[in-house]
Protein backbone atom coordinates (compact mmCIF):
# COMPACT_ATOMS: atom_id res chain seq x y z
CA UNK A 1 0.00 0.00 0.00
CA UNK A 2 1.43 3.39 -0.99
CA UNK A 3 1.72 6.21 1.54
CA UNK A 4 -1.05 8.13 -0.25
CA UNK A 5 -3.39 5.14 -0.19
CA UNK A 6 -2.61 4.47 3.47
CA UNK A 7 -3.30 8.14 4.37
CA UNK A 8 -6.61 8.04 2.49
CA UNK A 9 -7.59 4.82 4.27
CA UNK A 10 -6.78 6.35 7.67
CA UNK A 11 -8.73 9.47 6.81
CA UNK A 12 -11.71 7.33 5.77
CA UNK A 13 -11.62 5.49 9.10
CA UNK A 14 -11.53 8.79 10.97
CA UNK A 15 -14.44 10.13 8.95
CA UNK A 16 -16.62 7.06 9.42
CA UNK A 17 -15.79 6.31 13.06
CA UNK A 18 -18.58 7.32 15.45
CA UNK A 19 -17.92 10.48 17.43
CA UNK A 20 -17.16 9.80 21.08
CA UNK A 21 -20.18 10.25 23.33
CA UNK A 22 -19.93 13.30 25.60
CA UNK A 23 -20.76 11.29 28.71
CA UNK A 24 -18.12 8.71 27.80
CA UNK A 25 -15.56 11.50 27.46
CA UNK A 26 -16.54 13.11 30.77
CA UNK A 27 -16.51 9.77 32.55
CA UNK A 28 -13.10 8.88 31.08
CA UNK A 29 -11.64 12.21 32.20
CA UNK A 30 -13.04 11.86 35.73
CA UNK A 31 -11.82 8.26 36.06
CA UNK A 32 -8.36 9.33 34.85
CA UNK A 33 -8.21 12.13 37.45
CA UNK A 34 -9.31 9.82 40.28
CA UNK A 35 -6.74 7.17 39.35
CA UNK A 36 -3.96 9.76 39.08
CA UNK A 37 -4.73 11.20 42.52
CA UNK A 38 -5.08 7.81 44.21
CA UNK A 39 -1.76 6.73 42.70
CA UNK A 40 0.13 9.86 43.74
CA UNK A 41 -1.29 10.81 47.13
CA UNK A 42 -1.12 8.91 50.41
CA UNK A 43 -4.40 9.73 52.16
CA UNK A 44 -7.16 10.94 49.81
CA UNK A 45 -10.75 11.41 50.97
CA UNK A 46 -13.99 12.10 49.11
CA UNK A 47 -16.52 14.65 50.35
CA UNK A 48 -19.85 12.84 50.49
CA UNK A 49 -23.11 14.41 51.62
CA UNK A 50 -25.58 12.16 49.82
CA UNK A 51 -26.27 14.91 47.28
CA UNK A 52 -26.35 14.14 43.56
CA UNK A 53 -22.84 15.37 42.69
CA UNK A 54 -21.18 13.49 45.55
CA UNK A 55 -23.18 10.36 44.68
CA UNK A 56 -21.94 10.56 41.08
CA UNK A 57 -18.41 11.14 42.40
CA UNK A 58 -18.55 8.00 44.53
CA UNK A 59 -19.96 6.04 41.58
CA UNK A 60 -17.05 7.22 39.42
CA UNK A 61 -14.55 6.31 42.15
CA UNK A 62 -16.00 2.80 42.33
CA UNK A 63 -15.62 2.50 38.54
CA UNK A 64 -12.08 3.91 38.58
CA UNK A 65 -10.87 1.40 41.18
CA UNK A 66 -12.83 -1.67 40.04
CA UNK A 67 -12.39 -4.59 40.72
CA UNK A 68 -10.97 -3.33 44.03
CA UNK A 69 -13.37 -1.49 46.30
CA UNK A 70 -13.06 2.17 47.25
CA UNK A 71 -10.51 1.95 50.06
CA UNK A 72 -10.23 5.62 50.92
CA UNK A 73 -12.87 7.11 53.27
CA UNK A 74 -15.64 9.58 52.56
CA UNK A 75 -16.11 12.70 54.66
CA UNK A 76 -19.32 14.55 55.48
CA UNK A 77 -19.38 17.89 57.29
CA UNK A 78 -22.75 17.56 59.01
CA UNK A 79 -24.30 20.90 59.89
CA UNK A 80 -27.08 19.36 61.98
CA UNK A 81 -29.61 20.98 59.63
CA UNK A 82 -29.44 18.38 56.88
CA UNK A 83 -32.51 16.77 55.35
CA UNK A 84 -33.19 13.51 57.25
CA UNK A 85 -33.91 11.73 53.97
CA UNK A 86 -30.47 12.64 52.65
CA UNK A 87 -28.69 11.47 55.81
CA UNK A 88 -30.51 8.14 55.62
CA UNK A 89 -29.50 7.79 51.97
CA UNK A 90 -25.88 8.67 52.87
CA UNK A 91 -25.71 5.97 55.53
CA UNK A 92 -27.34 3.33 53.34
CA UNK A 93 -24.96 4.09 50.46
CA UNK A 94 -21.72 3.81 52.43
CA UNK A 95 -22.95 0.62 54.09
CA UNK A 96 -23.82 -0.91 50.71
CA UNK A 97 -20.41 -0.06 49.27
CA UNK A 98 -18.46 -0.90 52.43
CA UNK A 99 -16.87 2.55 52.53
CA UNK A 100 -15.61 4.18 55.73
CA UNK A 101 -17.60 7.30 56.68
CA UNK A 102 -15.98 10.15 58.62
CA UNK A 103 -18.38 12.76 60.00
CA UNK A 104 -17.32 16.24 61.13
CA UNK A 105 -20.14 17.76 63.18
CA UNK A 106 -20.86 21.49 63.23
CA UNK A 107 -23.13 20.85 66.23
CA UNK A 108 -20.12 19.66 68.26
CA UNK A 109 -18.33 22.94 67.56
CA UNK A 110 -21.35 24.96 68.62
CA UNK A 111 -21.75 23.01 71.86
CA UNK A 112 -18.14 23.49 72.98
CA UNK A 113 -17.92 27.12 71.89
CA UNK A 114 -15.55 26.81 68.95
CA UNK A 115 -18.31 28.20 66.73
CA UNK A 116 -21.35 30.40 67.30
CA UNK A 117 -24.73 30.31 65.64
CA UNK A 118 -25.21 32.92 62.92
CA UNK A 119 -27.93 35.54 63.29
CA UNK A 120 -29.63 34.27 60.13
CA UNK A 121 -29.68 30.67 61.45
CA UNK A 122 -27.79 29.33 58.42
CA UNK A 123 -25.07 26.83 59.24
CA UNK A 124 -23.57 26.18 55.80
CA UNK A 125 -20.97 28.98 56.25
CA UNK A 126 -19.92 27.31 59.52
CA UNK A 127 -18.64 24.19 57.77
CA UNK A 128 -15.15 25.52 57.04
CA UNK A 129 -13.54 25.04 60.47
CA UNK A 130 -14.83 21.47 61.02
CA UNK A 131 -13.73 20.60 57.48
CA UNK A 132 -10.19 21.93 57.95
CA UNK A 133 -9.88 20.31 61.38
CA UNK A 134 -11.00 16.93 59.98
CA UNK A 135 -8.47 17.19 57.16
CA UNK A 136 -5.69 17.94 59.64
CA UNK A 137 -6.75 15.31 62.20
CA UNK A 138 -6.87 12.52 59.60
CA UNK A 139 -3.88 13.86 57.63
CA UNK A 140 -5.82 13.89 54.37
CA UNK A 141 -3.57 15.21 51.61
CA UNK A 142 -6.12 15.18 48.78
CA UNK A 143 -9.84 15.93 49.04
CA UNK A 144 -12.18 14.99 46.20
CA UNK A 145 -15.15 17.31 45.72
CA UNK A 146 -18.05 17.43 43.29
CA UNK A 147 -17.70 21.12 42.39
CA UNK A 148 -18.68 21.98 38.82
CA UNK A 149 -17.76 25.09 36.85
CA UNK A 150 -21.39 25.95 36.03
CA UNK A 151 -22.46 26.20 39.68
CA UNK A 152 -20.93 29.57 40.56
CA UNK A 153 -18.45 32.14 39.26
CA UNK A 154 -15.93 31.16 41.94
CA UNK A 155 -16.18 27.47 41.00
CA UNK A 156 -15.27 28.38 37.42
CA UNK A 157 -11.95 29.88 38.59
CA UNK A 158 -10.72 26.60 40.06
CA UNK A 159 -8.29 24.20 38.47
CA UNK A 160 -9.06 20.48 38.44
CA UNK A 161 -6.40 20.07 41.14
CA UNK A 162 -6.32 23.13 43.37
CA UNK A 163 -3.61 23.72 45.97
CA UNK A 164 -4.53 24.78 49.51
CA UNK A 165 -1.89 26.27 51.78
CA UNK A 166 -1.03 25.19 55.33
CA UNK A 167 -4.08 27.14 56.56
CA UNK A 168 -6.39 25.43 54.08
CA UNK A 169 -6.81 28.66 52.12
CA UNK A 170 -7.17 29.13 48.37
CA UNK A 171 -5.52 31.89 46.34
CA UNK A 172 -7.41 32.30 43.04
CA UNK A 173 -4.57 34.45 41.62
CA UNK A 174 -1.90 31.82 42.24
CA UNK A 175 -2.89 28.63 40.46
CA UNK A 176 -0.98 26.08 38.46
CA UNK A 177 -1.44 25.66 34.71
CA UNK A 178 -3.06 22.40 33.58
CA UNK A 179 -2.03 21.69 30.01
CA UNK A 180 -2.67 18.48 28.06
CA UNK A 181 -4.41 16.87 31.05
CA UNK A 182 -1.27 17.06 33.15
CA UNK A 183 -2.26 17.45 36.80
CA UNK A 184 0.17 18.57 39.50
CA UNK A 185 -0.51 17.09 42.94
CA UNK A 186 2.76 18.22 44.53
CA UNK A 187 2.44 19.93 47.89
CA UNK A 188 4.57 20.69 50.93
CA UNK A 189 3.92 19.18 54.38
CA UNK A 190 0.78 20.75 55.86
CA UNK A 191 -0.63 21.66 52.47
CA UNK A 192 -3.30 19.69 50.62
CA UNK A 193 -4.97 19.64 47.25
CA UNK A 194 -8.65 19.79 46.45
CA UNK A 195 -9.60 17.69 43.44
CA UNK A 196 -12.59 18.35 41.17
CA UNK A 197 -13.11 15.52 38.64
CA UNK A 198 -16.53 16.98 37.67
CA UNK A 199 -15.05 20.35 36.69
CA UNK A 200 -16.15 20.05 33.06
CA UNK A 201 -19.59 18.62 33.83
CA UNK A 202 -22.83 20.59 33.93
CA UNK A 203 -25.98 19.93 35.93
CA UNK A 204 -27.52 18.47 32.77
CA UNK A 205 -24.51 16.18 32.25
CA UNK A 206 -24.88 14.90 35.81
CA UNK A 207 -28.54 14.07 35.29
CA UNK A 208 -27.93 12.42 31.91
CA UNK A 209 -25.21 10.32 33.54
CA UNK A 210 -27.53 9.40 36.42
CA UNK A 211 -30.05 8.20 33.82
CA UNK A 212 -27.49 6.25 31.79
CA UNK A 213 -25.89 4.55 34.79
CA UNK A 214 -29.13 3.95 36.71
CA UNK A 215 -27.74 5.75 39.77
CA UNK A 216 -30.07 5.97 42.75
CA UNK A 217 -30.57 9.40 44.37
CA UNK A 218 -32.52 10.67 47.39
CA UNK A 219 -36.23 11.06 46.66
CA UNK A 220 -36.05 14.81 47.34
CA UNK A 221 -34.60 15.31 43.85
CA UNK A 222 -37.92 14.20 42.32
CA UNK A 223 -41.33 15.86 42.46
CA UNK A 224 -43.31 15.15 45.63
CA UNK A 225 -45.90 16.91 47.75
CA UNK A 226 -44.42 18.91 50.60
CA UNK A 227 -45.38 21.61 53.06
CA UNK A 228 -43.50 24.79 52.13
CA UNK A 229 -43.65 28.54 52.62
CA UNK A 230 -42.15 31.32 50.51
CA UNK A 231 -39.31 33.55 51.70
CA UNK A 232 -37.10 35.75 49.52
CA UNK A 233 -38.31 33.98 46.40
CA UNK A 234 -37.54 30.49 47.75
CA UNK A 235 -39.80 27.70 48.93
CA UNK A 236 -38.54 26.53 52.35
CA UNK A 237 -39.65 23.56 54.44
CA UNK A 238 -41.05 24.55 57.86
CA UNK A 239 -39.19 23.00 60.75
CA UNK A 240 -37.25 23.75 63.92
CA UNK A 241 -34.70 25.85 61.97
CA UNK A 242 -37.02 27.47 59.45
CA UNK A 243 -40.17 28.53 61.27
CA UNK A 244 -42.48 30.71 59.14
CA UNK A 245 -42.52 34.37 60.06
CA UNK A 246 -45.55 36.61 60.31
CA UNK A 247 -47.27 36.72 56.93
CA UNK A 248 -45.57 33.57 55.61
CA UNK A 249 -48.23 30.97 54.90
CA UNK A 250 -47.52 27.24 54.85
CA UNK A 251 -49.10 25.42 51.90
CA UNK A 252 -48.75 21.98 50.37
CA UNK A 253 -47.13 22.16 46.92
CA UNK A 254 -45.66 19.73 44.41
CA UNK A 255 -41.94 20.47 44.50
CA UNK A 256 -38.50 18.97 44.10
CA UNK A 257 -34.98 20.00 45.13
CA UNK A 258 -32.22 20.77 42.64
CA UNK A 259 -29.62 20.80 45.43
CA UNK A 260 -29.81 19.48 49.00
CA UNK A 261 -27.80 21.62 51.42
CA UNK A 262 -29.01 22.88 54.77
CA UNK A 263 -32.78 22.82 55.29
CA UNK A 264 -32.42 26.36 56.66
CA UNK A 265 -31.06 27.80 53.41
CA UNK A 266 -32.03 25.42 50.59
CA UNK A 267 -35.22 26.07 48.67
CA UNK A 268 -37.40 23.76 46.63
CA UNK A 269 -38.70 24.51 43.14
CA UNK A 270 -42.21 23.95 41.83
CA UNK A 271 -42.00 20.90 39.61
CA UNK A 272 -43.91 17.94 38.24
CA UNK A 273 -40.68 16.12 37.27
CA UNK A 274 -41.19 12.83 39.09
CA UNK A 275 -38.60 10.73 37.23
CA UNK A 276 -35.17 11.09 35.68
CA UNK A 277 -36.33 11.77 32.13
CA UNK A 278 -38.66 14.53 33.30
CA UNK A 279 -35.89 16.10 35.39
CA UNK A 280 -33.54 16.05 32.39
CA UNK A 281 -36.13 17.87 30.27
CA UNK A 282 -36.67 20.42 33.05
CA UNK A 283 -32.95 21.05 33.61
CA UNK A 284 -32.33 21.37 29.86
CA UNK A 285 -34.85 24.22 29.71
CA UNK A 286 -33.69 26.18 32.77
CA UNK A 287 -31.53 29.31 32.55
CA UNK A 288 -30.64 29.60 36.27
CA UNK A 289 -28.09 27.45 38.09
CA UNK A 290 -29.33 25.32 40.96
CA UNK A 291 -27.30 27.20 43.57
CA UNK A 292 -28.30 30.59 42.21
CA UNK A 293 -31.96 29.67 42.33
CA UNK A 294 -32.23 27.79 45.61
CA UNK A 295 -29.34 28.48 47.99
CA UNK A 296 -29.69 31.44 50.37
CA UNK A 297 -26.11 31.08 51.63
CA UNK A 298 -24.83 31.98 48.14
CA UNK A 299 -26.90 35.18 48.17
CA UNK A 300 -25.17 36.68 51.21
CA UNK A 301 -22.97 38.76 48.90
CA UNK A 302 -21.91 38.92 45.25
CA UNK A 303 -18.72 37.03 46.14
CA UNK A 304 -20.12 34.80 48.92
CA UNK A 305 -18.81 31.53 47.46
CA UNK A 306 -15.38 32.92 46.59
CA UNK A 307 -14.94 34.40 50.08
CA UNK A 308 -15.77 31.04 51.66
CA UNK A 309 -13.42 29.18 49.31
CA UNK A 310 -10.56 31.51 50.20
CA UNK A 311 -11.12 30.63 53.86
CA UNK A 312 -10.94 26.91 53.14
CA UNK A 313 -14.47 25.89 52.18
CA UNK A 314 -15.07 23.86 49.04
Amino acid sequence: MTTLTRDRSTAHLRATAPAPDLLDALESEAVHIIREVVAELERPVLLFSGGKDSVVMLHLAAKALWPARVKFPVLHVDTGHNFPEVLAFRDATVERLGVELVVASVQDYLEDGRLRERADGTRNPLQTLPLLDAIEAHRFDGVFGGGRRDEDKARAKERVISLRDAFGQWDPKNQRPELWRLYNTRHRPGEQVRVFPLSNWTELDVWRYVAREGIELPDLYYAHQREVFERDGMLLTPGPWTAPRSGETVTTRTVRYRTVGDMSCTGAVLSDAADVSAVIAEVAATTVTERGATRADDRLSEAAMEDRKKEGYF
